[in-house]
């Protein structure tokens, strides 16, 4: 049965927000695209997004039983996508940092050319928590993989819509239950499993834990980095780089510039840090030199700026996990 879908219209364009490369770069792991057709559960709705040009078009459809407003979805879009922050004017600072450190035989155009409408994501502390934890060796049809099992075993139905079902992204106290850790064995989360499942006690168990709860890890938005880095480390199998990436794209650090040895790589190549090609891991002080280094390059959204240098060399923005459904068909009502 084909939903009717009324649409409204967001005018900003796809140099302030590409919904295509945002949301497959490696950032968030359950939007689908179905048929051109963006689609995300939250806590009481499935949001819906398409894009042309000039605007971003979006719709909802409410959990079965529920009833909402129009300007909550817009809410909704608005912060996710950190709209008040204008991407445009951050583009042309990177392209000018960025050609300081190329050469006169190397004037090929940039990423920040190639690579336009990229920007962090404002997302749930708690899931992007998860999420990230999901992501430790892994990749990202994985990860969707796994976030989708979290949340059809763990997550409350809200509703359905082009014939696939839809489900919230479970709560600490559903992934604390005593055998919670076995059934992600058995859906394939390895160790990780561990990882999520003692992490859920923690925020769960006042006693032993008590500075441990939602309510804190959302106030790190308003923390110093280093705070909000210490509060991160406390969880069970959150390293400093799952810690950093948490930090950037949940908690408005946004000069936070998480360093894997991808990362250490492209600094090297195209922009100069000195550092030792061949190594396989890094240490502190690299780790901490490179955030420094592209900080002093990118400025107080050096995060940002990454993340698009990131997608420049993924080899696929796709990551296989896109959806494609000939039956689909979405009216837009007037």
């Amino acid at each position: 049965m084909t939903v009717e879908v009324a649409w409204k219209a967001l005018a900003i364009s796809e140099s302030e927000v590409s919904l295509h490369k945002v949301l497959r770069c490696g950032q968030t792991f359950r939007w689908k695209n179905i048929n051109n057709v963006w689609s995300f559960a939250t806590s009481d709705r499935i949001i819906l997004l398409k894009q042309d040009p000039s605007n971003i078009y979006y719709s909802h459809i409410m959990q079965k039983g529920k009833s909402g407003k129009e300007k909550e979805t817009l809410e909704f879009i608005n912060d996710y996508f950190a709209l008040s922050i204008k991407l445009e004017s951050l583009y042309t600072h990177w392209k000018i940092q960025h050609a300081d450190y190329q050469s006169k035989k190397n004037q090929q155009k940039s990423p920040f050319d190639l690579f336009t409408g990229i920007r962090i994501l404002r997302q749930d502390p708690w899931e992007c928590l998860i999420s990230f934890i999901c992501s430790s060796n892994n990749n990202v049809k994985r990860i969707s993989k796994m976030c989708e099992n979290l949340c059809i075993h763990f997550g409350e139905y809200i509703n359905d819509f082009e014939n696939h079902e839809y489900f919230s992204f479970p709560t600490p106290q559903a992934l604390s239950g005593p055998d919670v850790e076995t059934k992600l064995r058995e859906l394939g989360f390895g160790y990780r499993a561990k990882y999520i499942h003692q992490t859920a006690l923690k925020f769960t168990d006042d006693v032993n834990h008590p500075d441990i709860t939602i309510s804190n890890l959302m106030g790190m938005r308003e923390a110093k980095y280093a705070k909000a880095h210490e509060f991160l480390l406390q969880l069970t199998g959150v390293g400093p780089k799952v810690a950093d990436c948490i930090c950037l794209m949940s908690l408005d650090k946004h000069d936070v510039v998480p360093i894997d040895t991808h990362v250490y790589q492209i600094a090297i190549r195209d922009y100069k840090f000195k550092g030792n090609k061949s190594m396989k891991t890094l240490n502190k002080e690299t780790y901490s030199a490179i955030r420094t280094y592209f900080k002093g390059i990118f400025g107080e959204y050096a995060g940002w700026a990454q993340s698009v240098l990131f997608a420049a060399d993924l080899s696929d923005l796709n990551n296989g996990t896109n959806i494609e459904t000939t039956s689909i068909k979405i009216e837009k009502v007037k």
